[in-house]
């Protein structure tokens, strides 16, 4: 137990940072991959079938499994942030307390949201753009993600984060891999007629059975490791202590907000697709997933330098601290700017692979290229939100997303295909990234400042 402990505690505080970010981000950053090929998997294998309204139906739903996202990171990050910060300053007490608080407030959001998404399934079809043509196929894929899967697909991510919290990146990343893994083995026999023929319903039944699985994992780590861990699900620590509570919530509200503006921005991107048919819509997802491959390396590695950065604020050592976030930035850009440049050289290649239909790669080729151009700028302000939330300065994180979605992107949205009907709506994400990019650099410029000030005036 102590052994375990003592390893953890050496990787925040002195093994070398290269060594302590890889430990921390390749395992992140794996599992996020392995994510986006489970997220691959459903648009490949249902675009097998060569079916546009089926491929549609996968797209439609996105933003209502986004939504998950707005409870993970509510009590997934915001749980975290406050573990590890209280790690660094030795109080393990607030530790367990917020590891239960999280977890019991993430189950019991996963059964409200599973319960209103039932309830108001007709409403909610139509909000998601959703048509007589769709309808059912969307349904169908609904019923397995949402109705049955909430709860699962939630708790498994929270419980990722937790064990992330307190250095155990590989045993977080292990347990999602293991669901994601097991989606990519389900989705052909489910989705394909050599199977069941579910189509897009199979999709999402493969996806369900495979979060419960990932679930599962985490139950039997928490219950081998229970005497190691200071991660705690015991229902005799959950509380509603103030300081816990607004703790938790004072990182995890701003993360949540910024998630669902992130699932109300691809929603007005998909209802403006929609209008151009479930060709134009099919050809939209098929981008979005293949962007996702740079886009989660890029929140790999913010989200798995997290405890390295909130443990060394919290425990005084600021230039750990710092060193740890420019390292973490600089391996961020240099990737992501080789991969902008082979997805903007290679969009009808990389667009083909998903399905052979001269009009999706068309459209497909002319929306790769444009997401493209924001992806450089994206990681800079992943990267800085990631700091945000580590440092427990949600209001900063907050405000990045207001800005990014209600001030940038949703405007640049409506302009943008108004100007150039579909294909503009490409562009819109790297209008706002550019700026959000410039205001991230300014923001940590000057945090690292204050926090050499305040060094300073200990001394």
């Amino acid at each position: 137990m102590e052994g375990a402990k003592n390893d953890r505690k050496d990787l925040f505080e002195t093994v070398a940072i290269p060594k302590a970010v890889a430990t921390l981000c390749i395992p992140t950053i794996i599992s996020s991959l392995v994510m986006v090929l489970y997220n691959l998997a459903d648009t490949y294998f249902v675009g097998i079938l060569n079916d546009p309204v089926q491929n549609a139906a996968v797209t439609l739903a996105g933003p209502v499994l986004l939504a998950f996202n707005a409870v993970n990171n509510l009590f997934g990050v915001g749980s975290s942030s406050m573990m590890s910060r209280a790690l660094g300053r030795k109080d393990y007490d607030t530790v367990y307390r917020s590891s239960a608080f999280g977890f019991y407030c993430a189950l019991g959001c996963g059964v409200l949201f599973s319960v209103i998404c039932t309830i108001g399934k007709i409403p909610l079809l139509a909000l998601l753009g959703a048509d007589e043509v769709t309808a059912n196929a969307t349904a169908g894929y609904i019923r397995w993600t949402v109705t049955c899967g909430a709860v699962p697909a939630i708790l498994n991510v929270v419980m990722a984060y937790m064990v992330r919290s307190e250095g155990a990146s590989f045993h977080a990343s292990v347990g999602t891999m293991s669901g994601c893994l097991l989606n990519i083995v389900l989705d052909p026999i489910f989705i394909l007629p050599w199977g069941f023929n579910m189509g897009a319903a199979g999709a999402g039944l493969a996806t369900f059975i495979s979060n419960c699985v990932a679930c599962a994992y985490f139950f039997v780590l928490l219950y081998v490791r229970r005497k190691s861990t200071y991660v705690c699900i015991r229902p005799d620590k959950f509380c509603l202590n103030s300081a816990i509570v607004l703790g938790v919530f004072g990182v995890g509200i701003p993360a949540s907000i910024q998630n669902l503006l992130n699932v109300t921005g691809i929603t007005i991107l998909n209802n403006f697709t929609s209008a151009f048919g479930a060709d134009a819509v099919a050809a939209m997802g098929i981008t979005q997933k293949i962007y996702m491959v740079p886009m989660y390396v890029c929140m790999g590695i913010s989200q798995g330098i997290m405890p390295l950065v909130s443990y060394n604020f919290s425990s005084g050592n600021h230039k750990r601290m710092k060193s740890t976030i420019i390292f973490a930035g600089s391996i961020s850009i240099g990737f992501v700017v080789m991969a902008a440049l082979f997805l903007f050289v290679g969009a009808d290649t990389v667009v083909r692979l998903f399905m052979n239909n001269d009009t999706i790669i068309a459209y497909g080729v002319r929306f790769m290229r444009g997401f493209c151009l924001g992806l450089p700028f994206l990681c800079m302000d992943f990267l800085a939100v990631g700091v945000f939330q580590a440092l427990g300065y949600g209001i900063n994180a907050l405000i990045f997303a207001i800005m990014r979605k209600i001030v940038l992107e949703i405007p640049a949205l409506y302009v943008l295909n108004h100007i150039f009907p579909l294909y503009g709506i490409a562009y819109a994400q790297f209008v706002a990234e550019l700026v959000l990019a410039v205001s991230a650099v300014i923001v940590l410029l000057r945090i690292f400042r204050k926090l050499a000030m305040q060094g300073t005036k200990s001394e």
